[in-house]
């Protein structure tokens, strides 16, 4: 007589598949860091993971420079740092996971100056800050470090143009006109 058959045991990889699975679906969420938390990230970053740390700003701390590094921060940086590098008019800084930082902060000021170039270039993962490398040139990401040394009080440069609700349809805190029809910059134009 033949004895009964058995079911398979089930398949190792795909029951650890399937609770991965169970337990992303059941509540799985993001939340901002800890303190912990956020003082590892800060060493592995300020030590280990930030390159430049030695480089050295070959720009005069002139006011014409910092001027000019916000202008350039005011084309590039605002959407996720504001017009004043401290997320002033930007909606969605807090709730990003990490939180956006306030470019103020004590931690981000005690980058040296090389690291700020570094991050600006490279980006910083796993943050959402991009690489501006091929973007940026290497005399304005420079200007840039000199302006986020000089930041404004937050909210005294406004909420960006973007985010001002009427579509931008003004002069912004950085002097370009946005006026329908009027050039931004050559090559571009502001069309509605």
């Amino acid at each position: 007589m033949a004895s009964p058959s058995r079911p398979a045991p089930p398949d190792p990889p795909r029951v650890a598949r399937w609770a991965l699975c169970a337990a992303l679906a059941l509540g799985c969420q993001a939340s901002p860091p800890g303190p912990v938390e956020r003082a590892f990230a800060t060493a592995v970053k300020h030590h280990l993971t930030v390159g430049g740390k030695s480089d050295r700003n070959p720009l005069p701390n002139t006011a014409e420079n910092v001027e000019k590094g916000r202008r350039a921060f005011s084309g590039y940086c605002f959407a996720c740092h504001g017009l004043d590098g401290q997320n002033t008019g930007v909606p969605f800084a807090e709730a990003m996971a990490p939180p956006v930082p306030r470019l103020s902060s004590p931690e981000v000021q005690a980058y040296t100056d090389g690291q700020l170039k570094w991050i600006i270039e490279h980006g910083l993962f796993p943050s959402g800050m991009p690489a501006a490398r091929g973007i940026l040139g290497e005399e304005e990401t420079w200007r840039i470090v000199l302006y986020l040394r000089h930041l404004p009080p937050a909210g005294s440069l406004g909420e960006p143009p973007a985010y001002n609700g009427d579509g931008g349809a003004r002069s912004s805190a950085s002097g370009a006109n946005t006026e329908p029809g009027r050039s931004l910059r050559p090559g571009l134009t502001n069309v509605r």
